[in-house]
């Protein structure tokens, strides 16, 4: 660790000052450190952000119960391996830059989730059936619940991984699951900036679902794809019509 990158970090603002230290040490982490590195000390870290150590100490911990930082007793800490949180602080942090990004996390979404779906339609089970009825019928029922019916949309594609069997695909898609929110809320604005309406998602879903009842893997895949290719042209139609956002100044 060197003065020069200690010199890359800027004062942060008073409005929220742990949040701000958070995402100070976030770009240092993701843009300057490698896993096992060592953040440079409390005092030196407090100095250069001019904030008090306390709210270091606060932001780190945060960052530590992330996954993002290894803490032990009288140490630094040290940057943490990739696991699945840092992943999906990635992408997180990529859309928040840059929504762009959410074209390029829709790429890897087709790589994972077509596949899922074929899966699912040859290993789902009775129950695991039924989780992805229930959660259909939560965003039937949250239909004007935007926050709820999102949640619900999430849970949908969650209980598909689960049914696929596969171990490893459910844990890409739940450490997804903060930037896969986010897509399906910003590509639900564009859907309805099209013209489209809560029942075309619930129905694309449905679609999806009756492909696995019938244990049809093909049509489950094909139904993930004509599913994602909507998302794509919900996504590209947002970032037309909001050019703001695609300055970074979106939710993250």
């Amino acid at each position: 660790m060197t003065d020069k990158t200690l010199d890359q970090l800027e004062p942060v603002g008073r409005s929220s000052v742990v949040d701000s230290v958070i995402e100070r040490l976030e770009e240092l982490i993701f843009s300057q450190l490698e896993p096992g590195e060592l953040l440079p000390s409390e005092g030196q870290l407090a100095e250069a952000l001019e904030v008090s150590r306390l709210s270091v100490r606060e932001a780190t911990r945060t960052l530590q119960a992330r996954g993002l930082l290894e803490i032990s007793k009288g140490r630094r800490p040290r940057v943490a391996a990739p696991n699945g949180s840092l992943v999906g602080d990635f992408f997180s942090s990529a859309v928040r830059r840059d929504p762009r990004a959410l074209l390029d996390l829709l790429d890897v979404r087709r790589a994972l989730e077509v596949h899922i779906a074929a899966l699912a339609a040859r290993r789902a089970t009775t129950s695991e059936i039924a989780d992805m009825d229930m959660s259909i019928n939560a965003m039937r029922a949250a239909e004007n619940e935007f926050e709820a019916f999102h949640a619900a949309d999430v849970r949908f594609h969650e209980n598909l991984a689960a049914a696929s069997g596969n171990r490893l695909l459910v844990f890409l898609i739940e450490a997804f699951a903060a930037p896969l929110r986010e897509s399906r809320q910003r590509s639900f604005a564009g859907h309805q900036a099209r013209g489209g309406h809560v029942d075309d998602v619930i129905q694309q879903h449905q679609a999806i679902l009756d492909a696995v009842k019938g244990r049809n893997p093909k049509a489950a895949a094909q139904a993930m794809r004509d599913h994602l290719q909507q998302t794509e042209q919900d996504l590209r139609t947002l970032l037309q019509h909001r050019p703001t956002e695609q300055r970074g100044s979106g939710a993250g």
